[in-house]
């Protein structure tokens, strides 16, 4: 999951703000949890899609 679409339920704000303490640990926490966590969801897909691109031409490479 990505910390974006995280609210705090401290001040009631995205977690991806930092508005207050609490958001700005649990940002940092998630960071250095998952390095993925920080990337946008389009951003994961657009890096699953060169994954399958590169995959696909390496296949037809080898053939």
């Amino acid at each position: 999951m990505t910390y974006d679409r995280l609210v705090c339920a401290n001040c009631a704000s995205p977690v991806s703000e930092g508005r207050c303490s609490v958001c700005r640990a649990n940002r940092e926490r998630l960071q250095q949890q998952n390095p993925l966590a920080a990337l946008s969801p389009m951003a994961l897909v657009a890096l699953v899609a060169v994954l399958v691109a590169a995959m696909a031409l390496l296949a037809h490479q080898t053939v």
